[in-house]
């Protein structure tokens, strides 16, 4: 699917036409809802590595993802850092609430060249107060986060980091998953001290749960990347309550 999207340059008027693989957002807002958004959007490219913003920056910016990816950290006080989301092309975040001198509580590290379509609060809050279709399909997206942030909490906390690896590897297979023959290949290459980020564990804990899920032909590792072969094997192990794949995702 492409949609001819109009971005604002910092200093130019130009227009591009901005292929978009994933549903994201477009899920929740109407064609006329989600046109009003790009309208206040200015465009951001930035390389593999940069960052678009830093725990402690101003937070007063939403973030939609037009093609790359980011991915959200957070780090620890003893200087370890936690993976609590991959965003793709489609995906709208960012921190923004009540508090005008509110700060990032993340960091959001560009996994993949990007382009990014940047919403100023102010320009936000403008429209909203304008259009009250939007401030309900706002809320819905809000909302759908929430659930995300909860869903993941859940698991974390109530299955032990068994029923997290299980219940991260679900969600990678929703959000990169591609059909591989009966089985599921996970379209994005990732190492095990990113797994273990991703669920607050070690590499060697990641290790030694991938080997035994090998074992069992649960999954195949190929070349970097993740092959489900038993997806209902994870979902027992982690209780899985069959949510919708919107919030059963990275």
């Amino acid at each position: 699917m492409t949609i001819h999207f109009p971005v604002k340059e910092e200093n130019t008027a130009s227009f591009t036409t901005i292929p978009v693989h994933h549903k994201g957002i477009m899920g929740l807002f109407s064609e006329e809802n989600f046109d009003k958004l790009k309208s206040i959007m200015y465009l951001k490219q930035a390389k593999k590595g940069e960052h678009l913003f830093w725990e402690g920056d101003t937070a007063d910016k939403l973030y939609f993802v037009i093609k790359g990816g980011v991915r959200i950290t957070k780090m620890s006080e003893l200087g370890k850092s936690f993976i609590l989301y991959l965003h793709q092309a489609g995906d709208l975040f960012g921190q923004i609430d009540p508090f005008q001198d509110s700060v990032q509580g993340f960091s959001a590290e560009v996994t993949a060249d990007c382009e990014v379509g940047i919403i100023l609060r102010k320009d936000l809050e403008v429209l909203i107060w304008q259009h009250g279709d939007l401030a309900i399909e706002f809320m819905k997206w809000m909302g759908l986060v929430h659930r995300m942030t909860e869903s993941k909490f859940r698991d974390l906390m109530m299955y032990g980091k068994h029923g997290a690896l299980c219940s991260l590897l679900i969600r990678l297979s929703n959000s990169y998953g591609v059909p591989s023959g009966e089985h599921v290949l996970i379209d994005y290459k990732i190492n095990n001290s990113e797994l273990a980020d991703m669920i607050g564990s070690t590499r060697e804990n990641v290790n030694r749960m991938l080997s035994d899920m090998r074992k069992e032909e649960v999954l195949e590792l190929q070349n970097g990347y993740i092959i489900i072969k038993k997806a209902a094997f994870l979902r027992s192990i982690c209780h899985c309550e069959n949510c919708p794949t919107g919030i059963c995702r990275m």
